[in-house]
């Protein structure tokens, strides 16, 4: 018996099922499940560029008969979403199984999905583990289903489950040989002649999942008694048990295709039947669908965000469980770039400049907060670059401030590359900060093609990005040190001054690569209160309530010395044998 989050359930379940091929770009809640499948013996796993050429490199490897495993968060799928409809045409040929991590709650993402969704419009059947133990089953199992049905699997988990440890017991290995490849053309190429076809087998293979979902082993019936029913699949489940000892409730393991029948046999054996899902009506729509009266509560679950036990019981009308009160006087917590973070001066370089600024998705979107407040917009992977190129066309022939697209090296990769090469097309203007770290530092430090580390630490290539963007035809591209604050001023003055179309590389490493400090800087008696330095928004840095002036912590300081370029009064220093490079 060990101790597993439900991303390292689902790693092993894919490894004892004999995957041995894992693909998948990160992505919190999913990330630790290819970081975990990676350390596994006899597999080959790979960070890609985005999630859409992950699950196209597992549907080529399954082709050519292994057994696959694609991880991704909700907003991922979304990307992978062109692959995934078509291969639930050409089946598989190993099995093929897609981790979909849900974030009911938004701990880390910027919208809040649910993935069965993709399931029914995709037509590919998901599995819905409540624990890490069912994580590993479902997981390990799927492989078979894959196969038995030629169809790819998602296993979709929440971030409590990927997240939370619980029980299990690993198994052995088992050896998957790899299937031999025939061509075969009218599975493989889906052209209209071939897709038709294929269309009318996905549908019949649908109806054969309808009848295995009345029989499906990761179905549960859980019988307390004859008053309430309810129905729940996932963490929900654990909420619905700790919330109502007294209920029925109806486990779904499997939630596409549902079982009409036992759903209807169970909704018959109570007298009310309830549905209880987090953030989202796609069990409750799909019950109704089925004929099934789904009784209101007596108030509404909340539409967004985790449900926990005391509100499953307020729904119901129940009192809270007793529970210790939340202490009052708190202090805030709110997130922010890290002492040292070598994104921190373009941001305020950017506030001084009063551009627009169109960001993207990764750790500098903390750039958005205050006291920085520096970005306008963030939507997508990828998207700063686009939406810069929008609003320059929307602005165009108008005075307005500069436009600057924000986005990070691995993002540029996932998505940026496409959409500078459309502005570059279409002879676009407008300034692009590509923020290189070094690493893809939000999810936990992965690499990426632009800088050259792969997951399991093979050779790898690291891709030059000043060249892969003059080699699309943009002829302004500099590389800028982004801890010299004059040297960030004065390249974001002279690409934003004119009206031709400029990339910046703003390129040093993470804080989180090198730990290395140097002497802490600190505040002398020079200092005047004027407030500049903590305009930068470093955690190290704090103002006196009472008479203004700054103070720098040095538990929390790193030495970088940023601040101290800001300070016109010399107020700031670092001790004797220490010095700012």
């Amino acid at each position: 018996m060990e101790l597993m989050s439900g991303n390292e359930a689902i790693a092993q379940g894919a490894w004892e099922a004999g995957a041995h091929i894992g693909v998948a770009y990160p992505g919190t809640p999913s990330t630790e499940t290819l970081e975990a499948f990676a350390k596994k013996d006899g597999v080959y796993a790979e960070w890609c560029v985005n999630e859409k050429v992950a699950v196209e490199v597992g549907v080529g490897a399954s082709a050519a008969g292994a057994r696959v495993l694609s991880t991704m968060k909700h907003v991922g799928v979304n990307v992978a979403a062109d692959p995934l409809f078509t291969a639930a045409y050409t089946g598989v040929g190993g099995g093929l199984v897609v981790l979909a991590a849900d974030d009911p709650g938004m701990y880390s993402s910027q919208n809040e999905q649910d993935s069965h969704h993709y399931a029914r419009a995709a037509h590919i059947p998901m599995l819905d583990p409540a624990d890490s133990a069912e994580a590993l089953r479902f997981t390990r199992e799927a492989y078979e289903l894959s196969e038995r049905f030629d169809v790819p699997v998602f296993i979709r988990s929440t971030v409590r489950v990927s997240h939370t440890k619980t029980p299990v017991e690993p198994g052995p290995r088992a050896q998957a040989a790899l299937k031999p490849y025939e061509k075969n053309a009218a599975k493989w190429v889906m052209m209209p002649a071939f897709a038709k076809p294929r269309r009318r087998d996905q549908l019949a293979r649908v109806e054969a999942l309808r009848a295995w979902a009345e029989t499906c082993p990761y179905n549960e019936v859980v019988r307390r008694g004859d008053a309430v029913g309810v129905v729940c699949a996932g963490a929900v489940y654990q909420h619905v048990v700790e919330a109502l000892p007294d209920a029925s409730v109806f486990k779904l393991g499997c939630t596409w295709p549902l079982p009409a029948e036992a759903l209807r046999a169970f909704a018959a054996s109570v007298e009310a039947l309830y549905v209880v899902e987090e953030a989202s009506e796609y069990l409750t729509e799909s019950v109704r669908a089925l004929g099934i009266e789904a009784a209101p509560f007596a108030h509404p679950l909340p539409a967004d965000g985790e449900l926990t036990p005391g509100l499953v019981r307020a729904a119901f009308g129940l009192a809270e469980p007793p529970h210790a009160p939340t202490p009052e006087g708190l202090p805030g917590r709110p997130p922010a770039l890290c002492p040292g973070c070598p994104h921190r001066l373009v941001f305020k370089e950017l506030t001084r400049l009063k551009a627009i600024v169109t960001g993207d998705i990764g750790c500098y979107t903390l750039g958005a907060l205050p006291p920085l407040s520096a970005m306008d917009t963030c939507v997508d992977m990828g998207a700063s670059v686009s939406m810069a190129h929008g609003f320059e066309l929307a602005l165009a022939g108008t005075e307005h401030r500069p436009v600057v697209a924000v986005i990070g090296d691995s993002t540029f990769a996932h998505s940026g590359l496409s959409s500078l090469i459309s502005t570059v097309y279409n002879r676009g203007g407008g300034t692009v900060c590509v923020l290189d770290n070094r690493t893809t530092a939000m999810t936990g430090r992965q690499g990426n093609p632009f800088n050259g580390e792969t997951l399991q630490k093979r050779p790898s290539r690291e891709l030059d990005l000043e060249g892969v963007v003059r080699a699309l035809g943009v002829e302004d591209v500099r590389t800028v040190d982004p801890h010299d604050a004059r040297a960030v001023r004065a390249a974001l003055k002279d690409a934003t001054g004119t009206d031709e179309l400029s990339v910046l590389v703003f390129r040093a490493p993470c804080v989180l690569l090198d730990r290395t400090r140097k002497p802490a800087f600190l505040v002398t008696g020079a200092c005047t209160a004027c407030g500049v330095c903590p305009t930068l928004g470093c955690p190290a840095i704090a103002k006196d309530a009472g008479t203004g002036c700054a103070s720098i912590d040095p538990g929390l300081c790193i030495g970088c010395g940023q601040c101290a370029q800001y300070c016109a009064f010399n107020a700031i220093e670092q001790p004797e044998g220490g010095s700012h490079e």
